[in-house]
């Protein structure tokens, strides 16, 4: 089953000029459109909209990221530092969600 695209989730971006990036998802904007932020090149205070279509879910959730934005504490280096475990394989390289990780 496919992981749904809802605030505090990882994506994968399909299309665009963000091709290859990992992001997270912090608010819905209605059915089609999402709200995300990388913490590096798209920062809290300049989030990218992006369509749901062109975005893959990654298994990996975040909640407590969704906590911090709640309480507004939420900082660009705390995102950099969720989507970092997801993003290195080990070798410093980045790993798209299709790749076998298995070798």
């Amino acid at each position: 089953m496919k992981p749904p695209i809802l605030p505090g989730y990882a994506v994968f971006s399909k299309k665009g000029r963000d091709k290859g990036r990992y992001f997270v998802v912090l608010y819905t904007l209605d059915a089609e459109f999402v709200m995300m932020a990388d913490g590096d090149t798209r920062k809290l205070d300049h989030m990218k909209k992006k369509r749901r279509k062109h975005l893959t879910a990654c298994p990996h959730e975040f909640p407590d990221l969704l906590m911090l934005q709640e309480k507004g504490q939420l900082k660009d280096s705390d995102i950099r530092r969720a989507l970092h475990s997801i993003v290195s394989n080990g070798n410093g390289e980045q790993q798209s969600p299709t790749e076998n990780r298995e070798g």
